[in-house]
């Protein structure tokens, strides 16, 4: 008797566990149909789907994400003396932009453009008003509550470059008065006040271009070519984005050369003595000068310096690129343009998109410190044989579209990564932008929306 109830109660307790189970089971599936179905009717969009980013499976929006831009810039409408003006262009009635769909004025020429990067920022977001080609990764928007960024478009580096000389009738020149002008504009607009300045990006590719606004400007997104001139907490990796150089060097089309056709086993041309860390430049070439096969001289744009270093370049296997006054230098993407394999001796030097590009694919990197050794540098490139040598140059001619400037822009060229590298940086500002907002019905917020002032300005 006693076992036919043990039995029973088995039983009862056996049944009650696979209803259990089978309950449990029901209600997970009920749960998971239910969140598909309301992520796929976009209801869920008042989520910041950047940090989300597996969310984009679930929405048919995110599909075909080439297709659609996905970073909305707000423009301020700068007067024409802060951006075109610099470049002679004159505006024609109360629009401060030039018509790009008749004519694009062009930049200086020389070694000017190799710091023109807010030039194609700014032609692209013109662009995206009528041109609606796949691949664009940024548009332009007039609400700058829709914006996810605020782009100011100052041609930083062509007012230095053109007007930083001191006028004999003046105190001041006009590099600095146009900066004094655009701090007090930036400062002064309700999208700065309302930010404190954190959604703002500006271009200052140049090592020395706003160099006196900066500090002002610091809390902004800068694009920069690199940190050499700028303390950490004013400008950083975190913070900041940095940028390709447009190369001065054409593009070697059709490049059909290989490890025996390119004589010259290692090429270096442009200025030798130089300042801050450049005294490894000088080093180098004290190693190097006696080698057969190694090029290095000094050189620059003048008689004939770009059609030399263009055959150069195009004739040699490795192509250094050594730190100067900075950590990086455009000679880095001349040698990509050139298909050079490029030898970085530079321990500081940032690099352009490198979260997805892996340069080691198709650099060598040498210490400063072996770079210095007695026969060092040259032993270790001779060791480097064709079958190497061929991987990378290879390459080189699948990575080179990244570095590439032009108008219209194109799919994953240097203009669309930089906007790539400015969206990745959105979910932090939005989240600093929303922490601020905690106690806005109390009237004034408890923090204010801006970085804390560095210590360094403190001092």
């Amino acid at each position: 008797m006693a076992d036919r109830n043990g039995g029973s109660l088995y039983s009862i307790g056996l049944l009650s566990w696979k209803s259990l189970i089978a309950l449990l089971s029901l209600a997970l599936t009920v749960f998971v149909l239910s969140w598909s179905l309301l992520l796929n009717s976009g209801r869920y969009q008042f989520i910041d789907q950047n940090l989300f980013p597996h969310l984009k499976h679930y929405n048919p929006l995110f599909i075909d994400h080439d297709q659609q831009a996905s970073l909305k810039v707000f423009m301020y409408d700068l007067p024409s003396e802060f951006h075109f003006e610099l470049l002679d262009w004159k505006p024609d009635g109360d629009t401060p932009w030039p018509d790009i769909r008749s004519e694009v004025p062009e930049y200086a020429g020389g070694l000017n453009v190799q710091h023109s990067v807010a030039y194609w920022l700014t032609l692209d977001l013109l662009a995206s008003e009528f041109d609606n080609a796949g691949g664009r990764y940024a548009i332009r928007v007039h609400n700058s509550s829709e914006a996810d960024v605020i782009f100011i478009p100052f041609f930083s580096s062509i007012c230095f470059n053109r007007f930083s000389r001191l006028n004999a009738h003046k105190k001041t020149n006009t590099n600095k008065e146009l900066q004094k002008k655009l701090v007090t504009y930036v400062t002064g607009q309700p999208e700065w006040k309302r930010s404190g300045g954190i959604d703002h990006v500006i271009a200052a590719h140049h090592p020395n271009s706003l160099l006196d606004a900066r500090m002002q400007l610091w809390p902004a997104m800068f694009i920069l070519s690199d940190f050499g001139r700028y303390p950490p907490t004013i400008a950083n990796i975190n913070k900041d984005v940095i940028a390709p150089y447009k190369h001065i060097i054409k593009s070697y089309v059709n490049d059909s050369s290989g490890f025996d056709s390119r004589p010259i086993l290692l090429f270096f041309q442009g200025a030798i003595y130089r300042k801050d860390g450049g005294f490894v430049r000088q080093e180098i070439f004290y190693l190097l000068q006696k080698e057969k096969d190694v090029h290095f001289a000094f050189g620059s744009v003048k008689k004939q310096g770009i059609p030399s270093a263009t055959k150069g370049m195009q004739s040699s296997k490795f192509c250094l690129n050594i730190a100067g006054d900075t950590p990086s230098s455009n000679r880095l993407f001349d040698a990509i343009a050139s298909h050079c394999v490029p030898v970085i001796i530079s321990d500081d030097i940032e690099l352009p998109f490198e979260d997805v590009i892996d340069y080691s694919e198709f650099c060598i990197f040498v210490r400063t410190s072996d770079a210095l050794k007695e026969k060092f540098l040259i032993n270790f490139i001779r060791r480097i044989g064709r079958d190497e040598w061929t991987r990378k140059w290879e390459k080189l001619k699948e990575v080179e579209h990244f570095f590439e400037y032009q108008y219209p822009s194109e799919k994953g060229d240097a203009v669309q990564m930089i906007w790539r590298s400015v969206g990745k940086k959105v979910p932090v500002i939005k989240r600093r932008l929303h922490a601020s907002r905690r106690f806005s019905r109390f009237g004034k917020p408890a923090r204010k929306a801006s970085f804390p002032l560095p210590r360094n300005l403190l001092s």
